[in-house]
């Protein structure tokens, strides 16, 4: 992911932003990264349609890139839950890992938060891919969903884009230390699958 960013710049920050907005692509790493690269004190320089350059412009850039990216792509995740309803998430929601679970939560979310459930999970890791299609779901008025769309994924981008810029030269020496946590998330995930696996076994063995 990080070798397609330096080499396609805010192409790349725009289209994985887009996806983003309604399947997990790892936003956080793509707005570092971006913001690193902005600063100019990485290997490459930020790619803005041709135009390579570091600086606030390509920060800028990196930033809108990322905005314009996450809310095309949450006003098509609002229109597909909007034009499916609920028997759509029913049927097909596990393509985007919305399994009935989920769904669940977003419901008990949009009733604990009402319209600011949108705000809230547009800066809440995670959380924030699985707000555009039930919001169409749920029948939120575009217009006031588009604007709390908007804030929410601007703070999260230009924050996000800012730690990147803020880390730099560091960041390959961050990133370097970094997959160590990264090997002992894969270890865990892993581990948990093996024992799911095993446990589904034994009760099958078992009925």
């Amino acid at each position: 992911m990080t070798s397609w960013l330096a080499h396609y710049g805010v192409l790349a920050v725009l289209i994985l932003m887009l996806i983003d907005a309604v399947f997990p692509a790892a936003s956080e790493l793509v707005m570092v990264y971006g913001g690193a690269l902005a600063s100019g004190a990485l290997a490459h320089r930020v790619d803005v349609f041709g135009w390579h350059g570091s600086g606030l412009g390509a920060y800028l850039a990196i930033v809108l890139a990322g905005v314009v990216g996450y809310q095309v792509g949450a006003i098509l995740g609002w229109w597909v839950g909007e034009r499916g309803g609920r028997p759509f998430l029913e049927r097909r929601g596990r393509w985007l890992h919305l399994t009935p679970a989920r769904i669940d939560q977003a419901d008990r979310w949009f009733d604990r938060w009402d319209d600011w459930a949108v705000l809230i999970g547009r800066i809440t890791p995670v959380a924030r891919s699985f707000i555009s299609i039930p919001a169409g779901v749920f029948e939120m008025p575009f217009r006031r969903y588009n604007v709390l769309t908007l804030l929410g994924n601007t703070l999260w981008c230009a924050v996000l884009a800012g730690i990147g810029w803020a880390l730099g030269a560091s960041y390959e020496r961050f990133h370097h230390d970094f997959r160590y946590v990264e090997y002992a998330v894969v270890a865990g995930i892993v581990a948990a699958v093996a024992y799911w696996v095993l446990r589904r076994r034994r009760r099958t063995a078992a009925t």
